[in-house]
C-alpha cells in the first residue's frame, strides 16, 4: 500500500514517492513565540507530529523541521509592553511551548531552528536575490520582485493579477510595486536589529523558512506544511523567493491543515474569542485535547467547545476502559489454543483497517473509529468464559502500537500493593514450577504498569517506576 496525501499545490490526492527512497524531509511552520500558544496553533503540532508518527510507523526515516519565529512586530510589541527586551520574551515563549506540546503528546522536532540564530544565512539568501536580480534594495529596506517570478500564484491558485486587488503598500514602505514583498526591513528606532550590507535591520517574516528549510534540509524537500491560514501570502512569497534562488522546486507536497472555530464561530483575536492550550490543559487532561483534535479528519474545519471537549473525553474513556479490563483479565487468563487463531486473524484485520485509513490522506477521524471497533472487540471476547493469554496480549499489544501512532496516551489502573504482592507470588511459583514463560509474561505486565522488580537472594522486591 502506498500513502497517498493531499497536496495543496495541485489540489488533489497523489501517491507520496520521496525525493530519497525510505526518507522524508519535512519541513513545518511553527509559531511566533510571543505568548502562550492557542489552540489554533496547537492543531498543526499535533496534526503534523502525527504525520511523522504514520510516517515512522510505516518504516519511513524522517528529518522533521519545525521553526520557531522569534523575531517580529509582535514579539517586538510585546516586548515593549513588558519592558523586556525581544530575546527574553522568545526564550520565555519557547519554553512554555514546550511545555505545551510535549503534554499533548507532541514529540521535539530534530531540529527547531530560531531566526535570531541564522541571521548570517538569511542574509546571505536575499544578497544572492539581490545578484539574481529578483529583489532591490529601498531606503534600507530590501524586496523582492513579485513579477519577475513567472509562477507566482501557483500555491494559491491566483493569478497575480487577481492577487493584485487586494495588495496596498503599507505607510512608510518604498516599494516600487504594490506586490512586491519585504525581505528586510531596516530598524526603527528602539527595536531589535542586526547589522547587513542594507543598514541595520531585521529579517522580514517570509524570507526566514526559505532560507532555514534550504540549511537544514536542501534546496528541495519533500513535504511543506502548516496551518491553511498560511497558504497565502507565506507559504506562496516561500516558493517564490526559493526558487528564484535555486531554480529548482522548493517542495513537492504542500499539506494544510483547517481552521479551528469556536462555539460555531471562527476563532480571531478580533473577536475575543481564542483559547490558550496552557488554560485548557489545567482543566482538562491533555490527551483528551489532542484526541479531540484528531476526531475531525485534518483538512477539514474544527469546531471547539467545553461540551464537545466533554463528549471527547466520554468517549476516551470508553476506549481506556477496554483496555483496562484487557489488563485485569489478564491475570485469570490461561495458555488456551482452542479459537485462538480466529481472533487473531479478527484483530489483524482491524490493524489492516487502520493502515488503510491512515494511507488515505492521513484519516485520522477513520483510523479512530478503527480504534472503537478494536474496543468492540474486545469486550466482546472478554465476554468469553475461557479467555487466553496470547490472544489478550495481541488486544493490548494492538491497542499500544495504534495508540502510539496517533500520539495518544493509554489510561492504566494503578495496581494496589497487595495485588503487587499477589503477582509477585504468582511468579515465584511459576518459577519454581520451571514455567518460564508465564514468569516472563509476569513481569512484563508488571514493567507496563510501571513496576520494576529486583531479584535479590533474600527474594524479590519491587518498586514504582
Amino acid at each position: 500500500m502506498t500513502i497517498q496525501l493531499y497536496n495543496t499545490l495541485t489540489r488533489k490526492k497523489e501517491a507520496f514517492v520521496p525525493l530519497e527512497e525510505g526518507k522524508v524531509k519535512m519541513y513545518v511552520c511553527g509559531p511566533t513565540v510571543y505568548n502562550y500558544i492557542h489552540i489554533g496553533n496547537a492543531r498543526p503540532a499535533i496534526v503534523f507530529d502525527t504525520v511523522r508518527r504514520y510516517f515512522e510507523y510505516r518504516g519511513y526515516d524522517i528529518q522533521y523541521v519545525s521553526n520557531f519565529t522569534d523575531v517580529d512586530d509582535k514579539l517586538i510589541r510585546a516586548a515593549n509592553q513588558l519592558g523586556e527586551d525581544v530575546p527574553a520574551i522568545a526564550d520565555r515563549f519557547i519554553q512554555a511551548y514546550f511545555e505545551d506540546v510535549t503534554a499533548l503528546g507532541c514529540k521535539k522536532a530534530d531540529i527547531h531552528p530560531r531566526v535570531m540564530e541564522n541571521i548570517d544565512i538569511i542574509i546571505e539568501f536575499i544578497d544572492q536575490l539581490i545578484k539574481k536580480g529578483y529583489a532591490y534594495e529601498s531606503e534600507g529596506d530590501v524586496y523582492f520582485r513579485t513579477r519577475k517570478f513567472d509562477d507566482y500564484g501557483k500555491l494559491s491558485h491566483q493569478s497575480i493579477d487577481d492577487l493584485q486587488v487586494g495588495a496596498r503598500i503599507e505607510v512608510g514602505e518604498k516599494k516600487q510595486d504594490d506586490m512586491d514583498f519585504a525581505l528586510w526591513k531596516a530598524a526603527k528606532e528602539g527595536e531589535i536589529y542586526w547589522e547587513s550590507p542594507w543598514g541595520i535591520g531585521r529579517p522580514g517574516w517570509h524570507i526566514e523558512c526559505s532560507a532555514m528549510a534550504k540549511k537544514y534540509l536542501g534546496e528541495t524537500i519533500d513535504i511543506h506544511a502548516g496551518g491553511q491560514d498560511l497558504t497565502f501570502p507565506h507559504h506562496e512569497n516561500e516558493i517564490a523567493q526559493s526558487e528564484a534562488l535555486t531554480g529548482k522546486i522548493f517542495a513537492r507536497y504542500w499539506m494544510h491543515n483547517g481552521y479551528i472555530n469556536i462555539d460555531n464561530e471562527k476563532m480571531s483575536k478580533s473577536l475575543g474569542n481564542f483559547v490558550l492550550v496552557h488554560d485548557i490543559i489545567k482543566k482538562h487532561k491533555p490527551h483528551v485535547l489532542r484526541f479531540f483534535m484528531l476526531s475531525v479528519h485534518y483538512r477539514n474545519p474544527i469546531n471547539y467547545s467545553e461540551e464537545l471537549l466533554e463528549s471527547t473525553k466520554a468517549a476516551f474513556e470508553r476506549l481506556t476502559t477496554s483496555y483496562q479490563n484487557l489488563q485485569h483479565r489478564r491475570e485469570s487468563s490461561a495458555n488456551l489454543t482452542n479459537n485462538n487463531q480466529e481472533w487473531l486473524e479478527k484483530i489483524e484485520a482491524l490493524q489492516g483497517e487502520f493502515i488503510k485509513a491512515m494511507d488515505d490522506d492521513f484519516n485520522t477521524a477513520k483510523a479512530i473509529s478503527v480504534l472503537f471497533d478494536l474496543s468492540k472487540l474486545a469486550n466482546y471476547y472478554l465476554l468469553e468464559k475461557n479467555t487466553a493469554v496470547e490472544v489478550i496480549d495481541k488486544f493490548t499489544t494492538q491497542f499500544n502500537e495504534l495508540f502510539n501512532v496517533l500520539g495518544l496516551t493509554l489510561e492504566t489502573t494503578e495496581l494496589l500493593d497487595e495485588e503487587i504482592d499477589a503477582l509477585i507470588e504468582k511468579r515465584i511459583q511459576a518459577r519454581k514450577d520451571r514455567n518460564f514463560q508465564l514468569s516472563d509474561q509476569i513481569r512484563d505486565q508488571l514493567k507496563e504498569m510501571n513496576i520494576i522488580l529486583e531479584d535479590t537472594p533474600q527474594g524479590t522486591r519491587w518498586k514504582r517506576g
